[in-house]
């Protein structure tokens, strides 16, 4: 399998998929398609995925016989069905909807934090997080959602991931932990320790490994800096 990924320090996106496949032990190959913002025939990244992918984004998963699935809920389910026994989902028909609703939750919703908040690995924005805490209520808002479906998951999992064992779920909120932590956005305690073992968690070490090593800077992704 090939996994089509853009720059590890800002593609929540291309998190999502890496993360669990990783952390699934699920072998694959990785392909980085860094982000460029061109348009038309400039663009090397429109020209990269445009043989696999007619949506043109990432991330794009091709299984062994060169089909392409793409979007972060499709490559999910599309693993779940090669691989039943890895753990993609929940094995509890009951807590597989859960966590099949909150990631459909995450994937369509919390826009307030996406916008103000994008994924920057290697930055850290302390200031601008208490500034934007205390002006956006819409902030505070998502955030106290995400605290509690966090919660409610934990409560009656047991934990220490919020269906037990680290799946579908955890990887798709592994981006809102880089979010919540690079600007420094409070949470409830429970919250926060589930963050910091999303954060500790061997394969997101590896994503952020791979964001630290990346030493690139795409203006377009930057709102907060000018520079690295």
């Amino acid at each position: 399998m090939k996994l089509y990924i853009a720059n590890k320090n800002y593609s929540s996106w291309s998190m999502r998929p890496w993360v669990l496949m990783k952390a699934l032990g699920l072998t694959f190959d990785e392909v980085m398609v860094p982000f460029d913002f061109h348009h038309g025939a400039d663009s090397r990244f429109a020209a990269t995925l445009a043989p696999v992918n007619p949506a043109g984004q990432v991330p794009v998963l091709i299984d062994d016989t060169g089909f392409a699935v793409w979007d972060t809920l499709a490559i999910a389910e599309a693993l779940h069905d090669r691989f039943p026994a890895a753990g993609v989902w929940p094995a509890d028909l009951r807590r597989r909807a859960r966590a099949r609703s909150i990631c459909a939750e995450m994937h369509a919703g919390f826009s307030v934090l996406r916008r103000l908040c994008p994924m920057n690995i290697e930055a850290h924005f302390p200031e601008i997080g208490a500034r934007l805490w205390a002006d956006e209520a819409g902030l505070r808002a998502n955030v106290g959602r995400i605290e509690r479906l966090w919660q409610d998951a934990l409560a009656e999992s047991g934990g220490p991931f919020l269906f037990g064992a680290f799946c579908a779920a955890d990887a798709y909120y592994a981006p809102v932990v880089m979010r919540l932590s690079r600007f420094a956005l409070p949470l409830a305690p429970a919250a926060k320790a589930y963050a910091d073992r999303v954060e500790a968690h061997p394969a997101v070490q590896a994503w952020i490994a791979g964001a630290l090593a990346e030493q690139t800077y795409v203006p377009e992704d930057e709102p907060y800096r000018s520079a690295r």
